[in-house]
């Protein structure tokens, strides 16, 4: 449902995957024969909170890296993207980085921001809605890597659309997976839109080991955060102690990949399910793909995106894209 007036906080539009979504999730990753969890699972409310303070970790680098490329070329990137602008954030978070492209743009007439954590997206939202009074804020709690629709906007006019998709999430697709993501963005934003990527970029391996294994533990707790949920919302019976986070470098797929690995055989129970573990099996989690800047173009225009600008750190460790459609 959308506001009636042109400013102010929209009523939110929940699309949050039901317990039974999860569940068949869950059941179906632990049972085939290399056991998974989809990514999307780990961003409860405990889940978003440690993603936050993982963001603001020494060994994180995307995140300030992307932080410090936003600030450099906000206005750059507001003149690609254009005034009166109806802008749709996939992955919205605690919206701090997209503060920086809302004071930039001209005259913004919409933004919609969209997450799978509902309690974290109301919350960011009412703060956004203190901070730009002016602007229409019309949250969706949906999983966009499925299907959806925006809302209607009543008595919101806008010139442009874009969509923002940063911290670069869109590395934890594979490359048809991302394809498909990019090629669904652009029939949802329509023809001539314009799509903001943070893309993470090929690099050292230590420094990515790093990255997604902090020395403080808090991607381990993030990741191991996603059998407390399981345990609190689906019944299941992991003993988080019997289990450790473990990053690992993938040079053939170009990923770091996350997984739950088990210190011991032992039965899990999931609801009426049961799943067995021998010591040294894993859970595989989640996947962070890297690019080069050609190599992500390239992916661009599969997806029907037209490459239009990049901009990156003087060290070369992060990338933001400009995509158009045609």
């Amino acid at each position: 449902m959308s506001k009636s007036t042109e400013t102010g906080l929209a009523e939110l539009q929940d699309l949050e995957p039901s317990l039974e979504e999860f569940r068949a999730s869950v059941v179906e990753g632990l049972s085939g024969p290399e056991k998974t969890l989809p990514c999307k699972f780990l961003y409860d409310r405990h889940g978003s909170r440690l993603f936050d303070d993982i963001c603001n970790l020494p060994e994180y680098y995307p995140t300030r890296t992307e932080r410090q490329i936003l600030e450099r070329y906000a206005h750059d990137i507001a003149d690609i993207v254009g005034s009166k602008a109806r802008l749709v954030e996939f992955g919205s978070g605690a919206g701090i980085k997209i503060r920086l492209l809302l004071k930039a743009l001209d005259r913004p007439a919409a933004y919609l921001p969209v997450d799978i954590s509902r309690e974290h997206l109301v919350a960011a939202s009412a703060d956004l809605a203190k901070m730009f009074s002016d602007l229409c804020i019309a949250p969706v709690c949906a999983d966009y890597t499925a299907p959806f629709a925006l809302p209607e906007l009543s008595g919101v006019t806008w010139d442009a659309t874009a969509g923002f998709f940063p911290g670069s999430t869109i590395g934890n697709f594979t490359r048809a997976e991302a394809v498909g993501f990019l090629t669904g963005t652009r029939a949802l934003l329509g023809s001539g839109a314009v799509m903001i990527v943070g893309v993470d970029l090929v690099k050292d391996v230590d420094v990515l080991r790093a990255a997604y294994d902090d020395g403080a533990g808090v991607t381990a707790n993030f990741n191991l955060n996603l059998l407390r949920r399981i345990n609190r919302e689906l019944g299941g019976t992991f003993e988080l102690g019997r289990f450790h986070h473990e990053a690992r470098w993938n040079a053939k797929l170009e990923r770091i990949e996350m997984h739950l690995v088990s210190l011991c055989e032992q039965e899990v129970i999931v609801g009426t399910k049961r799943f067995g573990f021998s010591e040294g099996e894993a859970i595989h989690t989640e996947n962070s793909h890297k690019y080069s800047v050609e190599g992500f173009r390239a992916l661009a225009r599969d997806a029907g995106w037209e490459p239009l600008e990049v901009w990156m750190d003087e060290r070369k460790l992060f990338s933001v894209h400009a995509l158009r459609t045609s």
